[in-house]
């Protein structure tokens, strides 16, 4: 858990403590331009974040009306002329930790700009990706393409956290897989794309895009395949996994809750796992490929005009000669 974390949840549990009912907030910082509130609201035990903003800027936040564990609400603020408050409020008792997380990622991603409009645009942005968040944790779970995914990135989390000399929330700063970035993991100079296959054809890995490969802006990229063999009965779950990792994380309080938002993220949620107990997963194999030279893929710079959107898929089988042990990719991570 942050600093920040801490802050959100210090304020809320002094709210809990005030007899004033209705809407409590208090100021996050107080030295920015604008406010970001901290609010809380009694007796409802709505636990929530508020921007001010203009009332000048008109909002569309109706896509937000009707979720189930969100409420998102724009009103008339009363502290100040001609303004409005942008309200996010957990209204359903789920780990508020883990909500505290997800407020302190969208208040980071405003507290820097300087203009209204883009600061708005970008808390819309981010709460466009907490609905399809909640969405998915409020429908059936994880598609079966996107547990295994997840386990293949969580896999190879596990040997960045036992194997490497980072700080666990160090390294769980490189997991941007969750964030639907180009690579699952990443540093300043290095970047670790993913892909967990479970086919007939295990040597062969679609790519998304012309840029997923692209080494161009990195000192080092991999491609880490991982395939595993999937059965009912026999191996590890993805909720095993998940256990694994809080137990190698549970003497770091603040990267155990950075990790648990990070899977809230990915659309897993400990109240649905049994959709996941059924599933059993176990490694086949395990390679890392570096990417340079002439790796067979599609880079950005290769294409022609009016090209894009490029999906492709990679024989494995025919990149030996890129293969790299597993030391050397742990000591680039290292270096951050």
């Amino acid at each position: 858990m942050t600093e920040n974390n801490y802050h959100i949840l210090e304020l809320w549990e002094e709210m809990e403590q005030s007899p004033q009912k209705g809407l409590y907030k208090k100021l996050f910082k107080s030295d920015k331009p604008f406010h970001i509130y901290v609010t809380y609201q009694h007796p409802d035990r709505f636990y929530g974040i508020a921007f001010v903003i203009s009332d000048t800027l008109r909002i569309d936040i109706s896509a937000f009306e009707n979720l189930k564990d969100l409420r998102v609400s724009l009103f008339q603020d009363t502290a100040f002329n001609h303004s409005n408050l942008l309200s996010i409020q957990l209204v359903t008792p789920f780990n508020k930790d883990i909500f505290a997380a997800l407020c302190d990622n969208v208040i980071q991603s405003v507290i820097d700009i300087t203009t209204e409009k883009k600061r708005v645009r970008t808390i819309i942005n981010q709460m466009e990706k907490w609905k399809s968040m909640f969405e998915k944790i409020n429908s059936d779970g994880l598609s079966t393409a996107e547990q295994q995914g997840l386990y293949g990135e969580l896999h190879f989390l596990q040997k960045i956290l036992t194997k490497s000399k980072l700080q666990p929330s160090d390294v769980l700063h490189t997991w941007v897989g969750v964030d639907k970035a180009l690579r699952d993991f990443q540093g300043t100079s290095w970047a670790v794309e993913v892909k967990t296959t479970a086919t007939s054809n295990p040597q062969e890995v679609k790519i998304s895009s012309e840029r997923q490969l692209d080494e161009s802006l990195f000192e080092s990229l991999y491609l880490y395949h991982c395939s595993v063999e999937v059965s009912k009965a026999n191996g590890q779950t993805l909720c095993d996994k998940i256990e694994v990792i809080r137990q190698i994380l549970s003497s770091d309080v603040p990267a155990l809750t950075a990790f648990n938002a990070k899977l809230f993220e990915a659309g897993y949620a400990d109240a649905q796992a049994n959709l996941y107990k059924d599933r059993f997963y176990q490694i086949r194999f395990e390679k890392l490929y570096k990417i340079d030279k002439a790796f067979p893929r599609i880079k950005e710079s290769e294409l022609r005009d009016g090209v894009g959107n490029v999906t492709y898929s990679i024989v494995l089988a025919m990149c030996d000669d890129y293969l790299v042990p597993e030391n050397q990719v742990i000591t680039d991570i290292q270096g951050l």
